[in-house]
């Protein structure tokens, strides 16, 4: 985090890698990411690299995949119940006011039913996220950080090769 001076004393800004890589773009259009870079250049990759590398991966590619799946054919259906009953509530009001048993009518029962989807759609995303996609997840996580504390000790042999030889 970088805290400004001036004007915008009081803002601070987060450097995310994943934020600047999907900015450019978000990543996911007919825009291609920017070029690899070729192995072997003699520079330790940044992490700016490191986190590109990350999304051009399979595995992040099948995670993103998996997620995907469930949630825009989830969020489709429960707003399409969502806008039937809306719907159903201003054009149909003879219909939402039959009664069912008692006192309870359509609309109480599907105002109801709506509650009821939303704990239940909230139920079926944390477990296909635990079942699904956590695991792939936390891996591609630490594959990340083990590219960083590589890339640290790298940056900590050259700090002291440089030293060295200032001291020469």
């Amino acid at each position: 985090m970088d805290k400004h001076e001036g004007r915008e004393a009081g803002t601070i800004r987060l450097d995310d890698p994943w934020y600047d890589a999907l900015a450019a773009g978000w990543g996911e259009g007919p825009e291609p990411l920017p070029p690899r870079r070729p192995a072997g250049e003699g520079e330790a990759p940044g992490a700016s690299d490191i986190y590109l590398e990350v999304q051009r991966s399979a595995a992040f590619q099948e995670v993103r995949g998996r997620y995907r799946r469930f949630v825009v054919p989830a969020t489709a259906g429960f707003l399409l119940w969502y806008v039937a009953y809306v719907v159903a509530a201003t054009a149909a009001p003879g219909l939402m006011a039959r009664p069912v048993a008692g006192s309870f009518n359509v609309a109480l029962l599907a105002g109801l039913g709506q509650f009821l989807s939303t704990f239940l759609l909230t139920w079926a995303y944390s477990r296909h996220a635990r079942l699904r996609r956590d695991r792939a997840a936390l891996d591609l996580r630490w594959a990340v950080f083990e590219r960083e504390r590589e890339r640290g000790r790298e940056d900590d042999r050259e700090r002291g090769r440089a030293v060295r030889e200032e001291g020469r």
